[in-house]
């Protein structure tokens, strides 16, 4: 049963049953930095920036807290990050 709840992806061995927060972003370059931004902000402004990666944000620490445990997958298209999505609602709903 415990591997069932082990996510594996990018060489790491994720836990999901210690996942805090959960949430699909886009690392994006603007203005000489990189910052993670909602999927639809990244939509939105598209022509103004550049996109570096789709990432999974998987954060550890309790609610509330700055998270500083966190673990980021990254992915090259969108439909690769919404097919690791799948897969771990799969895992999490059995």
């Amino acid at each position: 049963m415990k591997n069932e709840m082990i996510y594996s992806a990018d060489g790491k061995e994720i836990d999901l049953t210690k996942i805090t927060r959960l949430y699909p972003a886009a690392l994006i370059h603007a203005g000489g930095e990189s910052a993670s931004v909602s999927l639809e902000w990244a939509e939105m402004k598209a022509e103004q920036i550049t996109l570096e990666a789709y990432v999974l944000i998987c954060d550890f620490d309790p609610v509330g807290e700055v998270p500083i445990n966190r673990i980021e997958l990254r992915y090259g298209t969108k439909e690769e990050l919404f097919d690791a999505m799948q897969e771990i609602a799969q895992k999490l709903h059995n």
